[in-house]
């Protein structure tokens, strides 16, 4: 099974979330249900990149590390490199 950390944009304002999930899909229409209380008042969005991983933990530390970076000039670098 693979991991993927994901940067979703929204589509109402340009804000970026970063996140780590096994279905990528299914993890999008959650964000959009509005069922994410953090991301509600940011819907619609998109995802703009993604990484894959072969398990959790190596996911959950990629996905920390570009949280923990608080750039979006980063976020922005790894969705003009595409993935």
């Amino acid at each position: 099974m693979m991991y993927y950390v994901y940067v979703m944009q929204s589509e109402k304002n340009g804000s970026f979330y970063t996140g780590y999930t096994k279905d990528i899909h299914e993890r999008l229409n959650y964000h959009n249900s509005g069922k994410v209380k953090a991301t509600r008042y940011l819907i619609p969005f998109k995802v703009v990149y993604s990484e894959a991983y072969e398990n959790a933990t190596e996911a959950r530390r990629r996905e920390y590390y570009i949280k923990s970076q608080k750039s979006r000039k980063l976020i922005q670098a790894l969705v003009a490199m595409g993935g």
